[in-house]
């Protein structure tokens, strides 16, 4: 159960940060390395994500 717990803080972390990049480049005054920062860290929390469920087999 607590891995289904971790999995799903990863994953309403990975929204957040979807969310933050497209307010980001909505705002033409974001700097291109603060989303190239943010897009980094939605894919390490992606790549978590996938080890997480294929390492223990989680099925979503």
């Amino acid at each position: 159960m607590a891995l289904q717990m971790h999995l799903s803080e990863l994953e309403r972390k990975h929204q957040a940060l979807e969310r933050e990049i497209q307010d980001a480049i909505a705002h033409p005054s974001t700097d291109d390395l603060k989303i190239a920062e943010l897009k980094r860290r939605k894919l390490q929390l992606k790549d978590e994500i996938v080890k997480l469920r294929a390492g223990n087999r989680v099925i979503h």
